[in-house]
């Protein structure tokens, strides 16, 4: 069966995120926009993951808890977990590699933390788009150790793309899949940069509810396979 997706949005809680970018609202312009299955992927943070969940399952919508990780060397990569708890997991791990550096309001935005109602319950102080220290040789061990995939994100933009800061993607990172921002760039890319074995992703990078997209990409899945959708899904990207 098509499922139609986009793993890749932003909500309140990413630096330069917009404050309407809340879980009920990202939810709603996901049923809105006919997606079946979205993943929250802020920055080096899943803070606000618990209430998209639900926000997400009283709209119909299939959430997956992820986290677009600034890797050591400035290039983004986004992680997909297979439950709420593996996330949660990851990002406690994560916390201990983040360099703290006190947000600037007035030029990144708040950060907030919100509940299932969208009320504010808590913000990050400190900047969450910054360099961890985790390196991006890292990144495929640590997704399997809390069960889960992660790919480079956005390799046809030139900020904090992988192949703007290596010029390829290197294959001994194992890395199974490749996202794209526009769908155009992607017969260029495979043309000059070595794709051959990448599963193709196309996804948003939202970070503002008319940056979400109607339904275009989409992830066929075996409906008779035990597991919930999100564990299918990553079981699928992971070639399992």
């Amino acid at each position: 069966m098509k499922y139609y997706y986009d793993f890749h949005i932003h909500s309140c809680l990413s630096p330069c995120g917009d404050n309407d970018n809340t879980p009920n609202n990202i939810a709603g312009m996901a049923k809105i926009s006919g997606l079946d299955v979205v993943a929250l992927t802020d920055h080096n943070t899943v803070e606000n993951c618990p209430a998209f969940f639900k926000a997400a399952k009283r709209l119909g919508i299939t959430a997956i808890a992820g986290m677009e990780l600034t890797t050591a060397e400035e290039i983004h990569v986004v992680f997909l977990f297979k439950t709420l708890e593996s996330a949660s997991e990851f990002n406690n791990e994560v916390k201990k590699r983040r360099v703290l550096i006190k947000n600037r309001v007035e030029i990144f935005g708040e950060q907030l933390i919100l509940d299932d109602g969208d009320n504010v319950i808590g913000s990050d102080e400190h900047l969450l788009s910054n360099a961890t220290t985790i390196s991006i040789e890292e990144c495929v061990p640590l997704s399997n150790k809390y069960d889960g995939i992660c790919y480079p994100a956005h390799i046809d933009r030139e900020a904090n793309g992988i192949i703007s800061i290596l010029g390829l993607v290197p294959k001994s990172l194992g890395f199974k899949c490749v996202e794209f921002r526009d769908k155009q760039n992607i017969e260029s890319y495979k043309e000059k940069y070595d794709l051959e074995g990448y599963e193709i992703l196309i996804d948003s990078d939202a970070h503002y509810l008319q940056n979400i997209r109607d339904k275009d990409a989409y992830i066929e899945i075996d409906d008779e396979q035990e597991g919930s959708l999100a564990e299918k899904i990553i079981n699928k990207l992971k070639g399992v």
